[in-house]
Formats: C-alpha cells, sequence, structure tokens
C-alpha cells in the first residue's frame, strides 16, 4: 500500500523550508506520494526561492518539476502581500477554509499530516 503524506509548512525560515523539500522529494524518491501546501510565513519564501540566486532554488525547482508543490495559502498569500508574485510563478493559491487549505481535506483522502 502506498502512503500518502503532506506537509504542512508553516514557518518562513529558509532553513526549516530546507527540510521541508528535502523530505518531499525523498518521499517521492522513494514511490510514496508526498506533497507540499505552503502556509502561514512561508509563503513569502515562494519568490525569494524562484530567484536563481537563492540557496533553495535547484530543491524548489525540483520539486516544483515532481508537482509536489499543491498550492500556496490564500489568505496569508494575501496579507503578507505575496499574493500576486505567487500567482505570476503559477503556484496555485488554495483556501477552502475561510482563505486557508483544510487539513481535513487531505486526511479524508488518507494522508499524513506533517507540520513544519
Amino acid at each position: 500500500m502506498q502512503k500518502k503524506t503532506i506537509i504542512f509548512a508553516f514557518r518562513g525560515d529558509p532553513m526549516c523550508f530546507v527540510h521541508v523539500l528535502l523530505n518531499g522529494l525523498d518521499l517521492a524518491s522513494r514511490g510514496m506520494e508526498g506533497k507540499i501546501i505552503v502556509e502561514g510565513d512561508a509563503v513569502k519564501l515562494i519568490p525569494e526561492m524562484a530567484d536563481t540566486k537563492h540557496f533553495l532554488h535547484q530543491l524548489y525547482t525540483r520539486a516544483l518539476e515532481a508537482d509536489l508543490i499543491v498550492g500556496a495559502c490564500r489568505a496569508c498569500s494575501t496579507k503578507l502581500g505575496v499574493a500576486e508574485a505567487i500567482e505570476a510563478l503559477d503556484v496555485e493559491l488554495i483556501g477552502e477554509m475561510s482563505g486557508h487549505p483544510a487539513m481535513s481535506k487531505y486526511m479524508e483522502q488518507g494522508y499524513t499530516i506533517v507540520t513544519f
């Protein structure tokens, strides 16, 4: 049986987010479904990581290419002023729970939720 894990990343610290990307890519490389939702302060990292000079750019690009990033929180992206930049990078803004992604949606689909 394939295990399904979804990582909800809240912290905007790049040294924490590197573990989100590494774990998502590791899960995928082992044939386990691993997805990432960018929430909270972490949404500010998306435009930063899109810059080719950012130290997480290559990992971020690999995660995008592997279709690991489900999307970014619509409410947090709007509140923190990065919604337009995120949409311009073709990362979906999601938020069926008052503008925030609902964990229950993924629990109902059999995902284990990990938060960073």
